[in-house]
């Protein structure tokens, strides 16, 4: 039998479709990879995400944990304390004095101390070598005391006296009194007027709780070589700060002991601060004075420091003319109570149209001198003073100095203070100083004659607080007037660019 052509076509189309539709699954492998791949991805990101936002929530979960954890641990607000309270401004009442003071010279010399005293405000004793009789005054000076024996110490100096002794242990003496706050004692003698202001003022540039020893030394260059520059002049008056005294107190009696050839009382005291350690603190407003005749000179020339004391007022001659000691310091403490910071600066300025120079020691005297001299000769002290040998030898004192005048025509016209009050409405000290008529050798110059000038008003404002800044001179200026014989100047604080010169 013959094969049908189209019977074989259609059996072949037949197995064809046949294998095709009886296995769907069989595509090629790259498609089927492609799609196993696909798969897989689709499977891992599901995944992913779902894991994902597990990890989201515990985080979240964790962090609102760990804020309410804070919340509960977390510290109170920190409760205000109470500052510590700043230290107290020293004042008077710190201050302790121990005055050095003989039964013989006693009622003589307890109406300098009366002078300065301020028996509200301040504290200190007398400490005498023997009792005395109790005045109607006690209540206008410090307490009285007797010194303690010294007999147990040698003493071996031909030219001195034991009584060196007993002053070398006042400071010890006063600190077994057991006053309590202090912060400085200070040293001094019968003879001695302080200005309580101005050693307040000093003192409080230092801290009372360290070692301090605060003077100065003399203005005799002979007896600053014979007993030490380094050394305070108990004249002059010194300061030792309290934990010191304590010190001091503890070791004198042995120390002085070591000491039997030293002269004076203050000799003692510096040999025994070399062995504590404690130099000297250097303070030019204290004043031993160891010089005689006529202060003009030094305190018209005053250091630009606070005038502390004032020493052997009983030796020089008084400071102001034509009245004695009492009286002139009597007069003296008329500026310092309207401004102590002030008393004895001195302030140079020129007038221009005459010529002239003029210094003014603000509270004392006002000078004119014919002519045109620096400042720095000026602030020198003329020498209107003999040193403490009684010699017109210049070269036996410890600073510089200068003669009174080198020519007839430039001797200085003084005028002392007279008067001094404060107006309230200006703010101001007026001041007056008249002039004191001496002979005067004749000038030929053909110049202003400053004779002419019968006072001279002084117009300044107080300034408590001069001594908190950097030590400056004020200025002074010549202002015009109109008043026949009279002069009126302006003292304060140099301006931003004011020069003393002459313009």
């Amino acid at each position: 039998m013959k094969n049908n052509p189209k019977v074989e076509e259609n059996f072949q189309w037949d197995q064809t479709m046949k294998n095709h539709f009886s296995s769907p699954w069989n595509f090629p492998k790259s498609v089927v990879s492609a799609i196993v791949l696909i798969s897989i991805l689709c499977i891992f990101y599901a995944l992913s995400l779902s894991n994902s936002s597990s990890l989201s929530n515990q985080q979240l979960n964790i962090i609102k944990t760990i804020h309410a954890i804070d919340q509960e641990i977390a510290p109170a607000p920190p409760v205000s304390s109470p500052k510590p309270a700043l230290p107290e401004n020293t004042t008077l009442h710190h201050i302790v004095f121990g005055i050095a003071a003989s039964a013989r010279l006693w009622d003589h010399r307890k109406q300098y101390i009366k002078l300065w005293w301020k028996p509200q405000q301040m504290r200190g004793v007398v400490w005498l070598d023997k009792a005395v009789k109790n005045g109607a005054d006690d209540h206008l000076l410090p307490p009285k005391e007797i010194s303690g024996d010294t007999s147990m110490f040698n003493y071996k100096n031909p030219k001195g006296h034991r009584s060196a002794l007993r002053i070398s242990r006042i400071v010890s003496e006063t600190l077994r009194l057991g006053l309590e706050d202090v912060r400085w004692f200070v040293m001094g003698d019968d003879d001695t007027f302080f200005v309580p202001e101005n050693l307040l003022r000093v003192l409080s540039k230092y801290d009372h709780n360290q070692f301090y020893y605060i003077g100065s030394s003399s203005e005799s260059h002979l007896q600053n070589i014979k007993f030490s520059y380094e050394m305070a002049y108990g004249g002059g008056g010194f300061a030792i700060s309290y934990p010191l005294a304590k010190v001091l107190e503890k070791m004198q009696d042995r120390c002085i002991q070591r000491y039997p050839g030293l002269y004076g009382s203050d000799e003692r005291i510096h040999a025994c601060m070399a062995e504590l350690g404690v130099p000297l603190t250097k303070e030019p407003g204290f004043h031993q004075y160891d010089v005689y005749g006529n202060l003009l000179g030094l305190l018209a020339a005053h250091p630009v420091a606070p005038l502390v004391s004032l020493h052997h007022v009983d030796l020089v001659e008084p400071i102001f003319p034509n009245v004695n000691t009492v009286q002139a310091l009597q007069r003296l403490k008329v500026p310092i109570n309207l401004d102590s910071a002030a008393v004895m600066q001195q302030s140079v300025c020129y007038d221009k149209s005459r010529s002239w120079t003029i210094s003014v020691a603000w509270g004392y005297a006002v000078q004119i001198q014919r002519g045109i001299f620096s400042v720095r000769e000026m602030e020198m002290p003329a020498r209107t003073f003999l040193n403490w040998y009684k010699r017109a030898d210049y070269t036996g004192f410890s600073f510089n100095t200068r003669p009174v005048t080198r020519h007839p025509c430039h001797n200085p016209f003084v005028f002392y203070l007279s008067k001094a009050l404060y107006n309230k409405n200006t703010n101001q000290t007026a001041s007056v100083y008249v002039q004191h008529r001496v002979q005067n050798p004749e000038c030929l110059w053909k110049m202003a004659d400053p004779s002419r000038i019968e006072r001279v008003e002084v117009y300044k404002k107080p300034d408590p607080n001069l001594w908190d800044k950097a030590p400056r001179r004020n200025c002074c200026r010549v202002m015009p007037t109109k008043k026949k014989g009279i002069m009126v100047i302006d003292v304060g604080l140099c301006g931003e660019d004011e020069v003393i010169e002459l313009r």
